[in-house]
């Protein structure tokens, strides 16, 4: 046995410094392990691929978000969903919000809130490869670790180089952030439903912190849709929109644009000493393409697996611990059905009904029901232009 293998440099590599990453090596720092999170960007606020919206349930269910500061979010109760002839109706559950963000300051703060824990960033550092050894692995570059979590995204290097299952169902999403701009019914996340500007999916605008937020997600195959231009694409999403939310003369302050997994969780996501989290894993809801929520917490409790079975005191969570990951059943078969049956026909139609609001209360609220204060939601007609 070499004193590398005797002696590894950590307890553990976590390559990724979003949701995922950050809260795997926050759970294992806290425990008191040697824990060291790769990140190939040199600040992990910048180049983000996400909206950035935390439901209720992360809030009440993560005490890591207890200290997160309160003027990095905003508060969203409800959600305004419109048909393709932008007719909408408003849905809500009693008590349910939503929690826009200051995204890149929310990354930097949490962070920083791993470095106290004890983790060791290491910013501008690529993960090219690794090696398994009897203890672990070698890392190309970055020195030996008993145990390495993936969280390098929808495209995870980690994934390929062990031999794990990767991401091949994908939306492709562009959002434009546009700063000091205001909109009516800010209380509300403004969903839009068109099957030629968002086929598969939908576009939104909401009333962020310090701006607001409009983007466009689309159905995508293993790489970029044909023809998929994500200027052109917001073009089409603000003329269109322009009777309700008129951003056409606004200039972005930031552009996001990448893909996002929507399959559900690859498989195999874990082998032995070695598995992913977030969006590497697929943990993304393949309806909502939300995936902070379970980032957080699968990643939290990944760390702490991985902590319990480096001190000796439970099975190498690559195993049994990994069924415990979202299986996004229903939410698949939503997408299933969505992927083949969108119509903007039936939703012009069909939207206000029992049916579309209960789906909805599973897609928007978490199985939380959808309630209006009348009995039957009615659509309600865009104001006209003059």
């Amino acid at each position: 046995m070499s004193e590398r293998e005797s002696h590894p440099d950590s307890d553990c590599i976590v390559v990724g410094a979003s949701f995922g990453g950050l809260a795997s090596a926050h759970a294992l720092a806290a425990a008191g392990l040697r824990v060291t999170v790769v990140e190939k960007k040199t600040d992990v606020g910048a180049k983000l691929h996400t909206t950035g919206i935390i439901v209720k349930d992360a809030v009440d269910q993560i005490a890591l978000l207890d200290s997160l500061p309160a003027h990095l979010v905003r508060r969203i109760t409800g959600v305004r969903l419109y048909a393709p002839n932008l007719k909408f109706v408003d849905l809500a559950a009693p008590g349910y919000y939503f929690l826009a963000t200051d995204t890149p300051n929310v990354l930097r703060w949490l962070a920083a809130a791993t470095e106290r824990a004890g983790a060791k960033l290491a910013l501008g550092a690529t993960f090219t490869g690794m090696q398994r050894e009897r203890s672990g692995f070698v890392l190309d570059g970055l020195g030996s670790t008993r145990y390495v979590i993936g969280a390098d995204g929808p495209r995870s290097k980690v994934a390929r180089s062990a031999g794990l299952g990767t991401n091949e169902h994908f939306l492709a999403g562009v959002e434009h952030e546009f700063a000091d701009v205001t909109i009516a019914d800010s209380d509300k996340l403004h969903c839009f439903i068109d099957r030629r500007i968002a086929p598969g999916y939908i576009a939104w605008v909401l009333a962020g912190v310090g701006g607001v937020q409009a983007g466009v997600a689309r159905r995508a195959g293993s790489g970029e849709p044909k023809g998929w231009r994500p200027d052109e694409a917001m073009a089409a999403f603000l003329a269109k929109i322009a009777p309700v939310i008129d951003l056409r003369d606004a200039r972005p302050s930031s552009v996001r644009a990448g893909l996002i997994p929507c399959g559900g969780v690859v498989r195999p996501v874990a082998a032995s000493r070695v598995l992913l989290v977030g969006d590497a894993a697929g943990m993304v809801s393949p309806v909502t393409a939300g995936g902070i929520h379970t980032a957080l917490k699968h990643g939290l409790a990944a760390g702490n697996a991985v902590a319990d079975f480096l001190r000796g005191k439970a099975e190498d969570p690559a195993g049994s611990f990994v069924r415990s990951y979202p299986k996004f059943r229903l939410k698949r078969l939503l997408r299933w059905g969505f992927d083949r049956f969108q119509t903007d026909f039936a939703f012009n139609w069909l939207l206000a009904t029992r049916p579309v609001r209960a789906a909805a209360g599973i897609v928007y609220f978490h199985h939380k029901g959808v309630f209006d204060t009348a009995d039957r939601a009615v659509l309600i007609a865009p104001p006209q232009r003059e």
